[in-house]
């Protein structure tokens, strides 16, 4: 399935199926099918030349839980030095951010995250909207429906609603980390 969202393809380290148990457990939620998809298939790398998705991993750097925890807490301290703060956040539900869960960031420094809106069923593997918050920490966009959507947007004109105005469409290509190209993990 990724290779027709990227053509040019060059996995990397994936991600094995207990430690997305392990990510699911320590996070609370059943992770995405498409994000589930994408660590099996993919695994750790950059999308697009810009785009890193963190994985579940035994390495801390590029853990999907430890990235989300990192990002949150760097995020939460820089937003506490920020007197009156608020988020211009597209469709004006602030409430999105509360329920962020980051797991990926651009080589620009905007981070992905999902909206995880409780389910009625902890084990439901269900799909959560992704946003955009910008590298200002002030703008969140609406990024796409599912993982799959989100990088085919990013490909496409629909990047300027996500990135900002100033955004080109990012390449249609994904290049492991360890590959040819790669610049490895961050």
């Amino acid at each position: 399935m990724w290779q027709t969202v990227f053509a040019e393809f060059a996995a990397g380290p994936k991600a094995e199926a207990a430690e997305i148990e392990r990510a699911e457990t320590e996070l609370g939620f059943a992770l995405p099918e498409s994000y589930r998809s994408f660590c099996l298939a993919c695994g750790a790398g950059l999308a697009g030349g810009s785009v890193r998705i963190a994985i579940p991993s035994p390495s801390e750097s590029a853990d999907l839980v430890t990235r989300s925890e990192l990002i949150a807490h760097s995020i939460a301290s820089v937003i506490e030095t920020r007197e009156g703060h608020r988020f211009e956040v597209e469709g004006d539900d602030p409430a999105v951010v509360e329920r962020a869960c980051f797991f990926g960031e651009t080589e620009a420094g905007e981070f992905l995250f999902w909206d995880v809106v409780p389910g009625t069923d902890g084990d439901e593997r269900r799909e959560y909207e992704i946003w955009v918050m910008g590298a200002d920490l002030e703008s969140v966009r609406f990024g796409g429906a599912d993982l799959y959507d989100l990088m085919r947007r990013l490909q496409g004109p629909a990047v300027r609603g996500i990135l900002g105005m100033g955004a080109e469409p990012l390449p249609s290509s994904f290049l492991g980390d360890g590959t040819k190209g790669s610049a490895g993990l961050h």
